[in-house]
């Protein structure tokens, strides 16, 4: 019996890789700019094909333009928010199956640089 390889496997893969080389250089105090300009730094030397902040078009009349901020569209087929708090939250659940759903994308990683081990969280849009 075959088994189905998760989603954007390969490409998830390689983005996990790209956080622990981040966690490895700067390890668990820094602020979130600084590990998202790291990551930037890696993307760039896996050559990895990003946009850092998009901006998310607005979700209903009235809402402020470019209120909402994506950290990374890694290849325009991963979402990648990064945190750095003492523990996740499920507002943070939501802030990224919100993304997911705004930009069409079936896949979102979440991971929190202030754990001692970081374990990047898959989420995924089941409406695509």
């Amino acid at each position: 019996m075959l088994k189905e390889k998760p989603v954007h496997y390969d490409l998830s893969y390689k983005v996990c890789g790209v956080l622990f080389a981040v966690h490895n250089e700067l390890g668990r105090l820094r602020n979130e700019k600084e590990y998202a300009d790291a990551t930037e730094k890696y993307l760039k030397v896996f050559n990895l094909p990003y946009e850092r902040e998009k901006h998310l078009p607005p979700s209903f009349e009235g809402e402020s333009p470019n209120r909402n901020r994506i950290d990374f569209i890694v290849d325009d087929k991963i979402i990648l928010e990064i945190k750095t708090k003492r523990m996740l939250e499920r507002t943070d659940y939501f802030q990224v199956k919100r993304y997911l759903v705004a930009m069409n994308k079936k896949l979102g990683l979440l991971v929190n640089f202030r754990d001692k081990y970081i374990k990047p969280r898959r989420i995924l849009n089941s409406l695509v």
